[in-house]
């Protein structure tokens, strides 16, 4: 036991007074981790850099740290729906970060603020720190964590420019303007400089697609368009230059020739292919034979019968046979008599003779006989014999 010099009540009084100072050491202090209420969102340009600012205080130390404080500090950033990746982490002296993070103060400090160089839009997100306290024993004495959010920015890229249309005098062009990147989104303007300054505007002027309609075109409106793209961090710009003309384009001109060339092509190709057929046509009449024998007709007498088409005879009865005879016949005369084969015979009666027997009769052609003729005053004609063709013999 250790005494205490004085007397016995004093030396109770400093006792206790000592067991209270060692409790209240012992005890877990009071971590609170600040950053500033104004910059809970920041927003910083892409390349540059940026401090996210973050400090704490233990209540019962004040606001300095103290020889045995052992602070752990630890920076994450989190994607929105991604996992979280570890940006800085300064763990029992030993500190470790990617590339282009830091902290601003070293350690120990009771500031912890986090730097952010070489920015690059994918470094967005919500960034969490996390510090925990303890002393030279290992005993935890605080913690605390807080977080911020950072968007980086990017300027406009150079943008490009175009033109839209064939610029001749009394047509339309469109001019377009557009930026690969930029964030937020660029706004468009377009604009002639001197000698002939003009600024254009809506409904001419799209500031969010960048194009710009140029409508019944003159000489007058050739120059150089100039085209701005900006953002609240930055701006850039491109050029085109406008060259009006009174005539027809190259392109027109080029159509035109070759359609031409096209035309007189065909017109040369149909007029060798009637030449050609004209000339096949000629040589295919010349290849008939001069020395052919021509088909041979039979004389027949003007007013006769008619050859039908397929070479037969057939009779035709004259127009005198069929009249009626005018009066008693003449001596001598001949009397027309129809053709056999344009009339029909009656069937020839044998005389009656009594006892006497009937003297043959010699059949003529078409199975009358000569004497039945001759009774009927018919003189006979001969018909030209036929072949199995038709044709006479």
């Amino acid at each position: 036991m250790v005494s205490l010099p004085g007397p016995p009540a004093t030396n109770l009084l400093r006792f206790l007074f000592l067991g209270l100072s060692t409790l209240a050491s012992s005890s877990r202090a009071q971590l609170d981790l600040h950053v500033p209420a104004s910059l809970t969102r920041l927003q910083a340009v892409e390349s540059r850099e940026v401090v996210l600012p973050a400090w704490y205080t233990l209540r019962e130390e004040g606001s300095s740290a103290q020889p045995w404080e052992m602070p752990t500090v630890m920076w994450y950033l989190v994607h929105n729906g991604k996992e979280s990746e570890q940006v800085l982490a300064y763990i029992s002296g030993t500190l470790s970060s990617k590339p282009g993070a830091s902290l601003v103060y070293p350690m120990p400090s009771r500031n912890v603020s986090l730097r952010l160089q070489g920015l690059q839009e994918k470094d967005s997100g919500s960034y969490l720190c996390s510090v925990n306290v303890h002393d030279s024993q290992g005993k935890n004495r605080g913690h605390g964590s807080k977080s911020l959010e950072l968007d980086v920015l990017v300027p406009p890229d150079t943008p490009s420019c175009r033109l839209l249309g064939v610029p001749r005098v009394g047509t339309n062009v469109t001019l377009s303007c557009r930026s690969p990147r930029s964030k937020p989104a660029a706004q468009y303007q377009w604009e002639r400089p001197p000698p002939s300054p003009q600024v254009f505007f809506a409904p001419v002027l799209d500031a969010n697609r960048g194009s710009l309609n140029l409508t019944n075109l003159s000489t007058s409106m050739s120059g150089v368009y100039i085209c701005r793209a900006q953002n609240k961090v930055g701006i850039a710009q491109c050029n085109v230059t406008l060259e009006v003309s009174t005539g027809p384009g190259t392109a027109v001109v080029a159509g035109a020739v070759v359609g031409t060339l096209v035309g007189l092509g065909l017109l040369a190709g149909l007029v060798l292919l009637y030449q050609r057929r004209g000339k096949a046509l000629e040589e295919a009449a010349n290849d008939i034979k001069e020395d052919a024998i021509a088909p041979r007709t039979l004389p027949w007498p003007k007013g006769s019968d008619t050859i039908s088409k397929n070479g037969t005879l057939s009779s035709v009865t004259s127009a005198r046979a069929l009249r009626p005879p005018q009066g008693p016949p003449r001596p001598g005369a001949l009397t027309p008599t129809p053709s056999l084969a344009s009339q029909v015979l009656p069937s020839p009666r044998l005389p009656r003779t009594d006892g006497a027997h009937p003297q043959p009769t010699s059949p003529s052609p078409g199975g009358v006989s000569s004497s039945t003729l001759s009774r009927i005053g018919a003189v006979p004609v001969m018909v030209p014999a036929q072949s199995q063709a038709g044709s006479l013999v």
